[in-house]
């Protein structure tokens, strides 16, 4: 869905209902700043330039301010190193509430590379690309296309089966308009949100907070049974075990509504 060449940022931006857009080009070139280049031929509408904007800014975390969390972690034994090392890093996220519950599916139980694998067989299924300079550049696909799936033309792509059940039935209910993003910011509370979230079979409390936290963009999301995050931990603390889940809320009962970065900073220890 993107690529990354000479450290700069290549992909397809999708600002219509069709799932097209301007394949774009992300850059920090420039001191505090990001600048995003249209590659295509003729200047997007303004409004399309705003959507992208909005985009890039929800994207990559731009509307955060990080001091009260570094000032939180300066003082915390676990984290004051890691937010040292990576000072200045925020919270990559996943605009589409789509493709973050999918990818929250898809990744249950399963290694990472096997994860990657079955995301880009799905993307490439099933998504929308627009292409430039003969490299093709994915969107996600739609709630749409996937609700009118059947549970054999997931599994070919070797989904269990159980998955792709759990695929087509979060799909439809977005089809349906029966969830939404916007239902999700408005529930009024992160626990509320993951309450609408668990009731969707195949939505348990990890696949919740990996979309609280990545997509909703809710600071005290916690994936508290990450392995991920168990074993950034026991390596920080220089132990042979991975800590217990009482262990952990020890930890973390300093980082009271910022567990979210909390994760994504130990996450990228172990990088």
């Amino acid at each position: 869905m993107y690529r990354i060449h000479n450290d700069k940022l290549y992909c397809h931006i999708p600002v219509t209902d069709e799932g097209t857009g301007p394949v774009v080009e992300i850059s920090g070139e420039q001191e505090d700043s990001l600048v995003v280049t249209y590659l295509q031929e003729g200047l997007p509408s303004k409004a399309s330039r705003d959507m992208v904007a909005g985009y890039v800014r929800e994207w990559f975390d731009l509307e955060t301010d990080l001091a009260p969390f570094y000032e939180m972690a300066a003082g915390d034994a676990l984290l004051n190193k890691v937010v040292r090392r990576f000072y200045g890093l925020r919270l990559a996220g996943i605009p589409d509430l789509f493709e973050a519950l999918s990818w929250g599916i898809i990744g249950q139980q399963i290694n990472l590379a096997f994860a990657y694998t079955l995301k880009r067989r799905l993307v490439e299924s099933f998504g929308k690309h627009v292409e430039w300079d003969g490299v093709k550049y994915w969107s996600f696909p739609s709630p749409s296309v996937i609700a009118e799936l059947k549970v054999e033309d997931l599994t070919r792509l070797q989904l269990t089966a159980r998955k792709s059940e759990y695929l087509i039935g979060t799909a439809r209910l977005m089809a349906e308009g029966k969830l939404t993003k916007k239902q999700l910011l408005e529930a009024g509370s992160c626990e509320e949100a993951e309450r609408l979230l668990v009731s969707i079979r195949g939505i348990g409390p990890w696949t919740a907070n990996y979309v609280l936290m990545r997509c909703l963009r809710f600071p005290s999301a916690f994936p508290i049974a990450d392995v991920g995050l168990h074993n950034a931990i026991r390596e920080l603390l220089g132990r042979p075990s991975k800590p217990s889940i009482d262990e952990i809320r020890k930890l973390a009962s300093t980082w009271a509504g910022w567990e979210a970065y909390a994760t994504f900073y130990l996450w990228r220890s172990i990088y």
